[in-house]
């Protein structure tokens, strides 16, 4: 199935770029130059993945990027020309998942959509055994990446997915806030920890009680641990 992605940027010429790398790469590309106008293409169309400018006339990224996710858990990455910390960190607390500050190359944009896409989607229906993982209550399925709480289902950025998933298949062992970077972002990051701390509180927020079986071992990261 081809994928929808959405560019949410106002300046023309860039727009006209991105799309032509997605394009080029089977992508169907579909083109916003505000916040209101993005938000109506993204209520009428089935979207894969939002690729969203902050800086933008009648409403701006970080209220896009809010609203969007009060409904949907469709991977975002915010694209922006501020690279102050405080603004990275507010873009993952508000749910994105990737953040790149311009000047970018359109070609670690595309390997970055890439990436999401990829690991967001499943390719094929079959199951084998090791499609789910459970502990404790908390029910991870690879292939829909639908997480379950005591049969609940919660919604997940593919961020907050990958790092419960991650620590979940290593239950007991502590992980660096390095090895998640390594292991969600898979390249150079410009952020520090307090990005993964950032999603980390997200995801204990969503888990409800069942957060205290993310625990935080001072100095050194997190683990996943199942309490008595």
């Amino acid at each position: 199935m081809q994928k929808n992605i959405l560019i949410v940027e106002d300046e023309d010429i860039l727009r006209e770029i991105v799309k032509d790398y997605l394009m080029d790469e089977g992508y169907n590309v579909l083109e916003a130059v505000d916040g209101k106008g993005a938000l109506a293409i993204f209520e009428e169309q089935e979207i894969h993945l939002i690729i969203l400018d902050i800086m933008l006339p009648e409403l701006d990224g970080w209220s896009v990027c809010k609203r969007v996710r009060k409904t949907s858990n469709v991977p975002i990455i915010i694209l922006t020309a501020r690279s102050e910390e405080d603004d990275t960190l507010l873009g993952f607390e508000l749910g994105a998942d990737d953040y790149v500050t311009k000047p970018y190359s359109p070609p670690i944009l595309l390997a970055r959509v890439k990436r999401l896409i990829n690991s967001r989607y499943c390719q094929d229906g079959k199951l084998t055994n090791e499609d789910s993982l459970i502990i404790s209550g908390i029910h991870v399925h690879f292939p829909t990446r639908i997480v379950t709480v005591d049969g609940e289902q919660i919604s997940l950025t593919y961020t907050e997915f990958e790092i419960l998933a991650y620590l979940m298949q290593n239950q007991g062992i502590i992980i660096t806030r390095e090895q998640l970077i390594m292991k969600i972002w898979g390249y150079e990051f410009a952020g520090d920890d307090r990005t993964i701390n950032s999603h980390i509180r997200n995801l204990r927020h969503k888990l409800g009680h069942k957060a205290t079986s993310i625990v935080t071992v001072i100095r050194a990261g997190y683990k996943f641990e199942v309490k008595a």
